[in-house]
């Protein structure tokens, strides 16, 4: 079965920069497991894309096998502004609907900027990925991970101290050769 190209790309994403450079320490076992779905979403409304990411917590409930999934949108929420609206409401609807505790919502996009960060900055690269995504996490499974992981808090200032290091065009070429190396449809 032949794959969308967006769904390669941000595996290739996930493999050559999140595992490849340690970024999700987690990240690895998954992948080596193949417990990551990578699920695309053709919604490009707010509402739309909300009930894609609850599908996705429907589905986790259903298979304990899966242990995280990857919500990517390639179609819509290209600004960034209106992305961070996106997670907002996926946020209040993961409560609404009585996930708040069982799944997470992380979020990644191609103009990742962090609160208080200039545009610029390396460090946004930790979050920068080939296509607005949304990553339902198993709550109980990322405490076990952190609750055997010395030190997670050290994490980010990790990855920021790696990303800052590296450099702003290391990740930029990084990212472009994800979205630009040639897929099979």
């Amino acid at each position: 079965m032949s794959q969308h190209p967006a769904i390669i790309q941000t595996q290739l994403w996930v493999n050559d920069v999140i595992v490849k450079y340690n970024f999700c320490p987690f990240a690895r076992a998954e992948v080596a497991s193949n417990k990551i779905q990578y699920t695309l979403c053709e919604q490009n409304t707010a509402e739309d894309a909300v009930m894609s990411m609850l599908d996705g917590c429907f589905e986790l409930e259903q298979h304990p096998e899966i242990e995280t999934t990857l919500l990517i949108y390639p179609e819509g929420f290209s600004d960034f502004d209106d992305f961070l609206a996106l997670v907002d409401l996926a946020n209040v609807m993961l409560a609404v609907q009585g996930f708040e505790g069982t799944y997470q919502l992380a979020n990644f996009h191609p103009d990742y900027v962090f609160a208080d960060s200039e545009p610029d900055d390396a460090a946004n690269y930790t979050n920068r990925s080939p296509y607005p995504t949304l990553h339902l996490i198993r709550e109980h499974s990322m405490s076990m991970a952190l609750d055997d992981y010395d030190q997670p808090e050290s994490i980010p200032e990790h990855n920021i101290k790696l990303a800052r290091r590296k450099g702003r065009d290391f990740w930029q070429q990084l990212l472009e050769n994800c979205i630009n190396k040639p897929t099979k449809q």
